[in-house]
């Protein structure tokens, strides 16, 4: 992870000129030593009066492409790479679909400037240089970017040169290849002004009179939400993003406050899209689009393309949920309600519909619903309600609502139709949620189908089937013969776990058909499972020894009897917490969720807890133990000074026990959290 770099005390230096605010901060920089000094003053010659260029930039959010995730500086990040994806872009249609952004991101140029401090391309990656890039580029009808940093060196460790006290000179060179795009990144910048390097190369792009979107990227450290609308055309919100549910969903939750912040021309920036990558399953790639695109987020695709599953694709060129994204109203989807990880988030469209967004942040089955009110819609006798995963419609009286698969969203568009009465009723199929059985015995659930529409659902039936050899029968009936507005068929199921099952989670499916005055037959679908569990021992059990019926982590999987480490399984080292090493427990990173099989069996859950001393002074993290619905047990704001915590917890009666760590209210950099000598009594 790139987590974010130690930076020095930061001063308030003032100053116009790049050059005066590098003397007044102590800086020796190349371009001072060789006595260049028009790679450090502004040009003398001022900006075309009036001629602010980035104004009527992004009126939509940006889209295109970026190869830092998918890369980093490896071998393959190189000028056969860059003009594969715009021939990909062209060819699979994701130019047509609005995707036109080709940028490149850190280790483009060698590690020094040449003798009038000018930037290099390495020759070795991109041996036709810059231009000649940018150039293919254009030839396909899309735009090329490119990457610095606001300090005297980029991110990567080998420290390519960056853009403080360069910002004219790096501008001008820039716009002489045809850069249409600047990300312009936030390492090495020697505790100077944030304010003060953005705006700087702000002025710098704007003199060279070339139009280039400008992507502010200090990591959200300054709120430049507060002051960048007339700097930059988007601003990074966080830090980093990783390819796993974990941190996708902890950089989600940052960005999704800053709603009125966003609009044409200025966006918040959570980071780039990691579809495609191969971190995360299908459903939750589609939450990603989706979130992204309800919070009116850049879409930059953040994967080889050249590699890319066929499922990439899908997600990526699906040009419902891009509409989302690219309205031209521009607002950012605001929270509607969140209670129990159901995230509801709703979005207003220049059209005066609603994109809505219901989302399911947990590890099982939920349902979500809200209201055509709820979202800001007016009275009206019926709605058209459009799924854009599915591509169906239906009429719904008000209510918006599905069950939603583990880590899944369902994205609708909700609109006043006159012609609502021409569509089939909207219905809504549910089941109960986490049904966990052990081999040879047998669970229950209730399933439920719901009319959500002003119009009559006909010849109703319901099915619930299980895995090959699984024993699945309804215990109540599952036909009605209509269905009217707000009227539900309710069916009870017996699942037979046969004999030896192994442990894990077995896939079920409940189908609904149906018929529609319109004459249509109908289908709907959902998924469901069942978790075929074992009790844990009686007496003292370390967790860390037991499987877990779910894990969701901040960065890379979660360790067992080691820290968290990076993003590989088995990378941790000992547990280690303020000196003291641990042989037992639990390795995370926040946001982390574990959650065990308890069985009703258990009373206590407990651990010595901290911050690993893997990530030196930094990192604030707090720890929480969950009994089934209930907080149980909950530290303060650990940090990395402290020693290990002790935290326990009675969980007497509880069939789930679940270990969460949070992020300490203030991001997730460096949050390595430790759950040492880990322990459940049964």
């Amino acid at each position: 992870m790139r987590h974010l770099p130690t930076r020095t005390t930061r001063h308030r230096v003032v100053g116009a000129l790049a050059a005066a605010l590098l003397c007044a901060a102590g800086l020796g920089t190349e371009a001072v030593a060789s006595g260049t000094p028009a790679a450090q003053a502004a040009p003398a010659e001022p900006a075309p009066a009036g001629a602010q260029l980035g104004e009527g930039l992004a009126p939509t959010p940006p889209m295109g492409f970026n190869n830092w995730n998918s890369t980093h500086c490896r071998a393959e990040f190189n000028e056969a790479m860059v003009k594969g994806i715009a021939d990909i872009f062209v060819a699979k249609g994701l130019k047509e679909a609005g995707y036109e952004y080709v940028n490149l991101d850190d280790c483009w140029a060698l590690p020094q400037r040449d003798a009038n401090g000018k930037l290099v391309p390495d020759p070795a990656r991109f041996p036709s240089g810059i231009k000649a890039v940018a150039d293919y580029v254009h030839a396909k009808g899309l735009k090329f970017g490119i990457y610095t940093s606001a300090g005297t060196k980029t991110c990567n460790a080998a420290g390519f040169p960056g853009g403080l006290g360069h910002e004219y000179s790096d501008a001008r060179q820039f716009a002489d290849w045809g850069v249409d795009y600047l990300k312009y990144d936030n390492c090495n910048n020697q505790g100077v002004d944030a304010k003060l390097r953005y705006n700087t190369m702000r002025d710098a792009l704007n003199a060279t009179g070339r139009a280039i979107v400008y992507s502010i990227c200090e990591w959200g450290e300054n709120q430049p939400w507060e002051w960048a609308a007339d700097v930059g055309q988007l601003w990074r919100t966080t830090g980093d993003i990783s390819d796993n549910w974990g941190s996708m969903l902890s950089i989600m939750k940052r960005n999704l406050p800053l709603a009125q912040y966003a609009g044409p021309g200025h966006w918040n920036d959570p980071d780039m899209l990691e579809v495609g990558n191969g971190g995360m399953t299908d459903t939750e790639y589609r939450s990603h689009f989706s979130m992204w695109s309800v919070m009116a987020a850049p879409l930059l695709i953040g994967s080889d393309l050249r590699k890319a599953p066929a499922s990439a694709f899908e997600i990526l060129g699906n040009r419902e949920v891009i509409a989302v994204d690219q309205d031209p109203l521009g607002k950012q989807g605001t929270v509607i309600s969140s209670e129990g990880g159901r995230w509801v988030v709703a979005k207003e469209m220049r059209d005066g519909s609603r994109a809505v967004a219901l989302f399911n942040e947990s590890g099982s089955p939920q349902r979500i619903a809200t209201t055509a009110k709820a979202v800001g819609l007016p009275d009206a006798p019926g709605y058209r309600l459009r799924d854009l995963w599915q591509h169906t419609d239906a009429n719904t009286a008000g209510t918006i609502s599905a069950t939603v698969p583990a880590h899944g969203t369902v994205l609708v568009r909700v609109s006043r139709d006159r012609d609502w009465a021409l569509l089939p009723p909207a219905v809504e199929v549910s089941a109960d949620e986490g049904l966990m059985a052990e081999a040879g015995q047998s669970g229950k659930l209730t399933s439920t189908v719901t009319d959500l529409g002003r119009t009559p659902a006909l010849a109703v039936s319901v099915a619930l089937t299980g895995p090959e050899g699984w024993r699945v029968k309804a215990t109540s009936r599952a036909t009605a013969a209509v269905l009217t507005s707000g009227r539900k068929l309710t069916t009870g199921w017996e699942v037979a776990v046969p004999p030896g099952a192994a442990p894990g989670s077995y896939a079920l499916t409940l189908t609904a058909k149906y018929s529609s005055s319109t004459g249509q037959r109908l289908t709907a679908t959902v998924p469901g499972s069942v978790h075929v569990v074992v009790a844990p021992p009686a007496g003292q059990s370390y967790l860390s020894d037991l499987g877990a019926l779910s894990a969701a982590n901040g960065w890379g999987p979660v360790e067992k009897d080691t820290s968290n480490g990076e993003s590989g399984t088995g990378d941790g080292k000992p547990i280690t917490i303020g000196g003291q090493v641990f042989a037992k427990g639990l390795g995370v990173h926040a946001a982390s969720a574990v959650e065990y099989y308890s069985g009703s069996r258990c009373t206590t859950v407990s651990a010595q807890v901290g911050v690993d001393d893997e990530k030196g002074t930094r990192g604030t993290v707090a720890f929480e133990i969950w009994a089934d619905g209930t907080k149980a047990a909950s530290t303060g704001v650990l940090t990395n000074t402290m020693p290990a915590q002790p935290i326990s917890a009675d969980v007497s009666g509880a069939k789930v026990v679940r270990l969460v760590v949070t992020d300490g209210g203030d991001g997730v950099d460096s949050d390595h959290a430790d759950w040492a000598d880990l322990r459940i009594g049964c």
